[in-house]
């Protein structure tokens, strides 16, 4: 009967297979220290939900149960003075033990909900993607272009990230068939910088390197690309205005 004891918080918390729980609540109909001491984790357990809402994993009860056998209980207190209530000294026994308990569940329950939105604990520093890294780069430049009716562009280059990203606002498609492809420009030699989605608003990272271009443009080519340029630019963006 003393291990039924130990399944008082368990059972609070709805922690136990069918089996056990036809077991104890045999035990609890008997048992009046059991009663109160279910009612009072109870009482602690519901003002745990009411601060965090959220569906404990399944492997929860497994490593609570698992926890449990490896909790030493602490041993009852010794006075001088006229012994105990029995049921008293072994509530008293029990409790730490269960308090343990509802604490690591709380902080088992609270880590799932906030892991994923703040670690304050953690050191690891957010990743950037490959564009943002070019447009946070202290020596980014940046080469505007209207292009009228079919819509606003922008190519930043980092020279220390040897990358450029071309962004656009409100861009026309390309012609049925075609592709937009972006071209990489230095004494006059085009070198493919790859397609660009055909998007109103975008953020390319153009491929290739762009530390020593002298300028980005942007032709009308099939819709596979082309190795070279077979249209006269759209639009150029002129890097060397920024330096």
């Amino acid at each position: 009967m003393s291990d039924l004891h130990k399944l008082t918080g368990a059972y609070a918390v709805d922690a136990l297979d069918d089996i056990e729980r036809a077991r104890f609540e045999q035990h609890l109909a008997g048992c009046e220290d059991c009663r109160a001491e279910v009612a009072e984790l109870r009482e602690t357990a519901s003002l745990l939900t009411d601060s965090v809402s959220a569906t404990p994993p399944a492997s929860l009860r497994a490593s609570v149960l698992a926890g449990i056998s490896q909790v030493r209980p602490l041993p009852p207190e010794v006075t001088v003075a006229a012994p105990t209530n029995i049921s008293s000294t072994r509530a008293h026994r029990r409790r730490p033990v269960w308090t343990t308990f509802l604490v690591a569940a709380a902080l088992i329950v609270v880590a799932g909900v906030g892991v994923s939105a703040w670690s304050p604990w953690s050191t690891e520093v957010p990743r950037l993607t490959a564009a943002e890294q070019v447009l946070q780069a202290p020596d980014a430049e940046e080469v505007f272009v209207d292009l009228g009716d079919a819509g606003q562009a922008t190519v930043v280059r980092s020279k220390s990230e040897d990358r450029a990203v071309i962004r656009t606002e409100g861009m026309a498609s390309a012609p049925d068939g075609k592709a937009f492809e972006l071209w990489f420009i230095t004494d006059d030699e085009f070198t493919s910088a790859g397609l660009m989605p055909n998007e109103a608003d975008q953020t390319v990272v153009l491929d290739g390197s762009a530390a020593e271009a002298a300028a980005v443009g942007i032709t009308v080519e099939p819709e596979g690309g082309s190795d070279k340029p077979t249209t006269e630019p759209i639009a150029l963006f002129d890097l060397t205005e920024t330096t």
